[in-house]
This record gives structure tokens, sequence and C-alpha cells, in this order.
């Protein structure tokens, strides 16, 4: 919500408000127990409205400011920030590479930072993507191709 949908809505609050109870100047409290009597003093607040013409493109309507001593606006709240999408995805790997993943959760565990496979995963896809071109080049050379898609199963 922006702070003039706020404001018109703080405006239109207090005008409907301000119809519904009637205001008056002096209002006196019975003192509780203390020795001076406690005196509040309430300010009428003038209305200045004009007459709103029916917007021919426009779908929202300007209503003139209303002056309130009342309680100030609230600050905006701050946009939440929105989460990543995660996208899920299956691979063939072969089984020695696999267990080089197991050996690394084992490493990342004893230094102290226990990491599942997935971050394992990304954090090797970050240090690709961080090498120049002729290191990563050189990696993917290091790599044999397989046969992509699920195993049969050996019988």
């Amino acid at each position: 919500m922006s702070t003039t949908e706020q404001k018109t809505l703080v405006q239109a609050v207090t005008k409907t408000r301000a119809k519904k109870t009637p205001v008056t100047k002096n209002l006196a409290i019975k003192p509780m127990a203390s020795k001076k009597p406690i005196v509040k003093k309430v300010t009428t607040v003038k209305q200045t409205t004009k007459p709103v013409t029916k917007p021919t493109t426009q779908t929202t309507v300007k209503k003139a400011p209303l002056k309130t001593t009342d309680k100030p606006v609230k600050a905006a709240k701050f946009a939440k920030v929105k989460k990543p999408k995660l996208v899920r995805d299956s691979f063939t790997i072969p089984k020695d590479e696999y267990v080089v993943i197991d050996n690394l959760k084992l490493r990342a565990g004893k230094l102290g930072q226990p990491v599942k496979k997935s971050e394992l995963l990304r954090a090797g896809i970050k240090a690709l993507a961080a090498m120049s071109d002729i290191q990563f080049k050189a990696a993917l050379s290091n790599v044999p191709t397989i046969k992509t898609g699920r195993p049969k199963n050996a019988k």
C-alpha cells in the first residue's frame, strides 16, 4: 500500500469518525487521587472538502488534504524479500563420482561445516562459474561423457 493510499484511507476514517461523534471544546475529567484536577482540552478540527467530480479516464479520486493533529501516519513497511524459486531435477552419475560426493560430505563435516549433497553440488557450480574460460574448458575435458537416462535393471 503506497503512502498516498494510506493517507486517503486515514482521511476517510477520520472523516467518518468526525460525522459520528460530536466534538466538544472542553472536556473535564474527574481527578483520581491527585491534588490538581486534570483538564483535557480537545480542539476542533475544521474539515475543508472540495466537490469531487467524476474522473473520466482515471480510476482513483484525489481528495482534499485533511489537516489533523491526532495521530501521525505510520511508516510504510519494507517489502518482503522473495525467496528464489527452486527447481527439482534428477541426473545420472557414475558410482565412483557419487562416492566422491560422500567423501566430500565427510570432509566438510570434519571441518565443522556439515553440508548436504545439494549444497555441495551448488558450491561446485559456483566454483565452475568463477573459473576463466581456459580453466573451465580444462575441467570439462577431464569429465568423460556418459549415456543419459535411467540405468536398466541388471538381472
